[in-house]
């Protein structure tokens, strides 16, 4: 089909379809349409965010089966073609004469690309290869002035993921202050995500830029519910003391207080009240993994605070409840706060 009627067609299960370059419009047309409308006959929602254990096992079992078949001898010959050099005419005719892409995607209601991103980082044996030794970090920062950017080169060099390298060369490069913030860094990572806000705005509002201009910052962050996806190594560069994760979790931090600020929600009586709610719908959603719950529709019923407040209550509340938490899966977590804490705490209130 043409581009603007693939475009079309996709805007009903791919939400951000927009910021999807036409290339990658044309390949999810193959490779995915037809899928995703065979799921929505089925009752069944495209879905994005992460991986839940099912879904995980359901790779793990078409790479399993797509060996069996082909005869390949590896997932990592499978996924990793181009370590295999002198097999890689073999594994391309095999991967194409089988049907690579609708294989390794079967059963699961994700696009193709995420599906295959996903196989390649748990079969990946460069993956679990623990610290970073002093003398691989001076060859990452060799290779980097060699090669630039170029991860997957890199990634090869060193026997480690691309992701890897990428994220410790990310952290390499920042002058890393692990102290607490100081009120320059604090102001200089306000003002980049502001920044990055604005520019997110001019693309999708331009109307909505004079009351960002006009308004004081705190009302700007409750207006904004900030905890969505932003591009850190961006902000990162701005800041420029501390490296991507720091100030992902420090605006984490922020945006947590000042929203919840003057909401006495989990103190007292309300305390109490807010548990037992909390309880009660994560039970309601039968989520058999923490990533099927939506956290944003679960913090809005419970108080209008970031998802990240709601989570880091349910940690406690499952810590601090729930014996031998560790070796329950969420679902035994949830059922046994249900049918055992749940109880003491409406006795308490």
């Amino acid at each position: 089909i043409d581009l603007d009627t693939a475009r079309q067609e996709l805007e009903e299960f791919i939400p951000h379809l927009k910021n999807i370059s036409d290339n990658s419009i044309k390949k999810m047309a193959g490779r995915d349409l037809m899928r995703f409308k065979e799921f929505k006959k089925q009752g069944i929602a495209v879905k994005f965010g992460r991986f839940t254990q099912k879904e995980n096992k359901q790779i793990q079992k078409n790479v399993q089966e797509f060996l069996s078949l082909t005869g390949i001898d590896s997932a990592e010959k499978l996924l990793f073609t181009s370590r295999y050099p002198e097999d890689k005419d073999t594994i391309h005719r095999l991967k194409t004469e089988h049907c690579f892409c609708e294989k390794i995607s079967e059963g699961i209601p994700r696009p193709w690309r995420l599906i295959y991103y996903r196989a390649r980082k748990m079969f990946d044996p460069n993956n679990y290869k623990g610290r970073y030794t002093k003398e691989e970090k001076e060859k990452l920062k060799k290779y980097q002035a060699l090669h630039g950017n170029d991860w997957k080169k890199i990634s090869e060099l060193m026997s480690r993921s691309n992701l890897s390298v990428a994220m410790k060369f990310s952290e390499i490069k920042s002058p890393i202050n692990y102290g607490p913030w100081t009120k320059e860094e604090t102001r200089k990572l306000m003002n980049a995500v502001k920044e990055v806000m604005r520019k997110k705005l001019k693309t999708e509002d331009p109307s909505s830029l004079f009351s960002l201009d006009q308004s004081n910052t705190d009302f700007w962050i409750d207006r904004e519910q900030l905890y969505q996806p932003l591009p850190w190594t961006e902000i990162e560069t701005q800041v420029g003391s501390r490296y991507w994760r720091q100030c992902k979790q420090k605006w984490n931090s922020i945006l947590t207080r000042r929203l919840s600020r003057g909401q006495q929600l989990y103190r007292g009586t309300n305390g109490l009240k807010a548990k037992i709610n909390l309880i009660k719908r994560l039970y309601e959603t039968r989520a058999e993994d923490t990533s099927e719950v939506n956290w944003d529709e679960l913090s809005k019923a419970i108080g209008d605070v970031p998802r990240t407040y709601v989570q880091s209550k349910f940690y406690r509340l499952k810590v601090s409840s729930v014996p031998l938490w560790k070796r329950k899966t969420f679902s035994e977590i949830v059922d046994y706060l249900y049918e055992k804490k749940l109880p003491e705490l409406e006795e308490k209130l």
